[in-house]
C-alpha cells in the first residue's frame, strides 16, 4: 500500500462529487463522478437538492459546470475497472 492510499479514506466516508450543469437541449444534469447515479431534472433547484440529499447535505460535494454536461450513466465506474484490473493481474501471477 502506497503512502497516498494510507492517508486517503475509503471511499465509503467519502461523498460522491457530483457535477451539475445543462446538457446540449437545455435539461438540468446532475452526474456523479464514477457514472452510477444521476439524472435528468427540470430546473436547478431540483438538480442541487438531488445533489445535496446524494451527498448527505454537503454543498462541497458538487460542482456546477459552465460547459455542456451530458449525462451518461452507461459507462463502467472507476472501481470495476480497478477490480477487473487487480483481477486480470490475479490471474497472470496464477498462470
Amino acid at each position: 500500500m502506497t503512502q497516498a492510499e494510507q492517508t486517503e479514506p475509503p471511499s465509503w466516508l467519502r461523498p460522491p462529487l457530483f457535477s451539475v450543469g445543462r446538457n446540449s437541449r437545455g435539461n438540468w444534469v446532475v452526474q456523479d463522478q464514477q457514472g452510477i447515479c444521476g439524472g435528468l431534472f427540470v430546473d436547478r433547484d431540483a438538480a442541487l437538492r438531488f445533489a445535496r440529499s446524494e451527498s448527505g447535505d454537503r454543498s462541497q460535494a458538487f460542482i456546477l459546470v459552465s460547459d455542456i454536461l451530458e449525462l451518461d450513466l452507461g459507462r463502467t465506474p472507476r472501481a470495476a475497472l480497478r477490480d477487473e484490473a487487480s483481477d486480470t493481474d490475479l490471474r497472470r501471477r496464477i498462470a
